[in-house]
């Protein structure tokens, strides 16, 4: 891959029709909405499609539709087929293929759903699905279901949310939250406040990535009059952390927002040690802590993405004591059909014997005892 794309301040919007772009349309998140690519033919006016692509849009049949900002595309190294970039948001055809234990809705939220746009699995906290609508679309995507679907209705959930007090902590998720209009942001936001006990809300957005246009002076002036907010923020490469992405946090930062990131573990993206540690290194210094690495779910047509839990547990253990405690997640399984989630750790406690004496095994593989 060529050092441009591989240069961590890389700023341009030099590639396809956008050469010529005045910047006053390029920084406008409604121009980047609007000139998304969305099928194949546009794709192909950009890049060489490879033949797994071409067969994918050939017989995708209403799959997820393909969404990708500008923004975005600018980050691709078009003449790389297996840029990790486009590999997330291209889709290829192996990805139509499902395997016997994949499911449209993998995690059973639906079953947890006591009403629409709301799922409430564990005791203090719930799930609320506040759009249908992503700025781009990843092809690993746990809501394909729901996602480019009708928009929610949010009414019996606040609903819920009101008529139940034990619920502390709301995560606004969906589809993108960041995609709503600034006054219906502002309106459930304004709603969510006015109910006494909840004290936690948190957004999980991947807006700051695709369309960190959208991070408007009156956007963050929406975050600063509700906050404190909690935004977690999905990034899975560090080339996707543009200077438009590092601006729009720090100015969020500066409106007291507190920041933590999920990351999905993908074959050919960022399953390499390096890369996530460069990855984590990179968003502590954006105010990020990394926050959870995410085994990938198990959504239909994933089995190319999946990397193998044992190489998961590999990774993390070869990050441990080689970097800074605040740059390591927890690697954590979303248990299907409900499980929720669950951290997978390295082999750090070896046994416990009569009397309770630990042996344990540090970074360096020595054993000690406590």
């Amino acid at each position: 891959m060529s050092s441009e794309y591989e240069a961590a301040g890389r700023r341009s919007r030099g590639q396809g029709p956008w050469k010529d772009v005045p910047a006053a349309c390029w920084d406008d998140w409604r121009w980047q909405l609007s000139h998304r690519i969305v099928s194949a033919e546009q794709a192909g006016t950009l890049m060489e499609l490879t033949p797994s692509e071409r067969d994918f849009f050939a017989r995708a049949n209403g799959r997820l539709p393909l969404s990708v900002t500008p923004h975005f595309f600018d980050r691709i190294d078009p003449a790389d087929p297996a840029d990790p970039l486009r590999r997330q948001v291209f889709p290829r055809a192996w990805q139509l293929e499902t395997a016997a234990d994949e499911k449209s809705d993998p995690l059973g939220e639906e079953r947890d759903s006591p009403v629409p746009a709301l799922v409430h699995r564990y005791p203090d906290r719930v799930l609320l699905l506040a759009n249908s609508v992503c700025a781009s679309h990843c092809r690993f995507c746990t809501r394909e279901r729901f996602v480019a679907g009708t928009p929610p209705d949010w009414r019996q959930a606040l609903d819920y949310i009101r008529a139940h007090g034990e619920i502390r902590d709301v995560l606004i998720s969906g589809g993108d939250p960041l995609l709503l209009g600034d006054e219906k942001l502002a309106g459930l936001l304004e709603k969510l406040r006015g109910i006494a006990h909840v004290e936690f809300i948190r957004i999980g957005s991947r807006v700051p990535i695709f369309l960190p246009q959208r991070i408007t002076p009156a956007l963050v002036g929406i975050f600063k009059k509700y906050g404190p907010l909690y935004l977690s923020l999905h990034v899975n490469h560090p080339r996707e952390l543009s200077p438009e992405t590092a601006s729009a946090l720090e100015q969020l930062a500066f409106a007291g927002t507190v920041f933590g990131s999920q990351t999905v573990l993908l074959r050919g993206v960022n399953d390499d040690a390096a890369l996530l540690k460069k990855l984590f290194h990179r968003l502590l210094q954006l105010r990020v802590r990394p926050y959870y690495l995410y085994a990938c779910d198990k959504v239909p047509g994933s089995a190319g993405w999946r990397v193998p839990v044992a190489r998961g547990i590999e990774l993390m253990r070869s990050l441990r004591g080689w970097t800074s405690g605040y740059a390591l997640p927890q690697f954590v399984i979303d248990l299907p059909d409900g499980g929720g989630k669950v951290p997978v750790g390295s082999d750090y406690l070896q046994e416990i014997a009569d009397g309770g004496i630990c042996r344990l095994r540090n970074f360096r593989g020595n054993d000690y005892f406590y």
